[in-house]
């Protein structure tokens, strides 16, 4: 898009991509606890897609909405971390939580069920769900963000990984770390495995697979933490 005088029509190109701002903060959410508006998201977001605009060159082979997709998602992620977006209460709730499903897959030899889950915690089922809709879920690395990036500013981990010997990318390219990560996903439970990958894979949006589990999207929120919680519980181990 150019103006008449032949130069790049920044505002157009900023509202013709408004839309992919809001697609990446609405999706990013949902791994947010309640406290993180998604406003404050797609503000960032479009910072971000003007600083892809001021960056992008063509000849660098790279389609336009692929580069601006990652300068967004990196904006967001940075304004994450600057601000630590998961309370002391929220990290407490994740690690219960997970020290919970551990003990019980100990005890039980299975997953556990949620009402069980609740029970180890001495929690209401209903206390035990809205514990689960706070906390989130653990923010999980997106693909692009393991992989090299294309700008000049590296990939997520690069920037932010201080410690070689613990580098998230160095464990995912180990087989058994891989095998151990896809037998875990294999064994949750069914609505939890349908979740992540609706989720991860196909990228869906909670409004979206709320309406294909028919269930609320508050009720999305909840199988995503636990199913999370259940994932971190069993890589622990490796």
């Amino acid at each position: 898009m150019y103006t008449a005088h032949g130069q790049l029509d920044r505002d157009a190109l900023i509202r013709q991509h408004a839309p992919l701002v809001r697609r990446i903060a609405q999706h990013m959410i949902a791994k947010l606890p309640p406290n993180v508006e998604l406003d404050d998201l797609i503000q960032v977001g479009m910072i971000g897609l003007a600083d892809a605009l001021s960056r992008f060159e063509s000849s660098q082979g790279v389609q336009f909405e692929t580069f601006a997709s990652q300068r967004i998602r990196g904006a967001m992620l940075d304004e994450l971390r600057d601000n630590d977006w998961m309370s002391r209460s929220s990290r407490k709730g994740q690690k219960d939580i997970e020290r919970a499903i551990h003990k019980l897959e100990q005890e039980l030899g299975r997953a556990p069920k949620e009402s069980e889950i609740a029970g180890a915690m001495e929690l209401e089922l209903g206390e035990y769900q809205s514990m689960l809709s706070k906390v989130r879920g653990t923010q999980l690395i997106y693909l692009e963000d393991i992989s090299p990036g294309e700008d000049d500013g590296g990939s997520f981990l690069d920037r932010y990984v201080a410690d070689a010997s613990a580098d998230p990318f160095a464990m995912l390219r180990d087989e058994r770390m891989r095998a151990a990560l896809v037998a875990a996903i294999e064994n949750l439970p069914e609505r939890e495995k349908y979740v992540m990958g609706m989720y991860y894979e196909h990228e869906m949006n909670l409004k979206e697979i709320a309406a294909v589990l028919e269930v609320t999207e508050s009720r999305v929120c909840q199988l995503h933490s636990q199913a999370v919680a259940r994932l971190r519980t069993k890589m622990r181990a490796h």
